[in-house]
């Protein structure tokens, strides 16, 4: 099963913006309706694209500098990284092949 990485201010820097490769960031919070059926979606690409790619969340209610960083006005907002750096964004309800194709278009 693929690890989905709970992501704060304390570990982004290591876990994303220091990371190589693709990392997929699900900004969103736990009141927010549309932004569970994106954590669904989320999770399912985290163990497809297990050891492939690394997939977070981040709690925008707990972290909301992270949000404000990332210019994240609506949610569920989903930012791709590549090597640290935004390469991509998805905002509202997303559907996993938006997701996937984003993806595999970064690797």
């Amino acid at each position: 099963m693929g690890q989905l990485l709970e992501l704060s201010e304390a570990n982004f820097g290591e876990q994303v913006t220091s990371a190589p490769g693709v990392v997929v960031v699900d900004f969103s919070a736990q009141w927010c309706a549309p932004c569970r059926t994106v954590a669904q979606v989320i999770a399912e690409v985290a163990d497809e694209y297990n050891g492939r790619v690394k997939v977070g969340n981040v709690d925008v209610t707990k972290n909301n500098r992270l949000a404000s960083r990332f210019g994240v006005a609506m949610i569920p907002t989903v930012l791709f990284f590549k090597n640290g750096k935004v390469a991509g964004q998805l905002v509202g309800s997303i559907s996993k092949q938006r997701i996937v194709d984003r993806i595999e278009q970064l690797l």
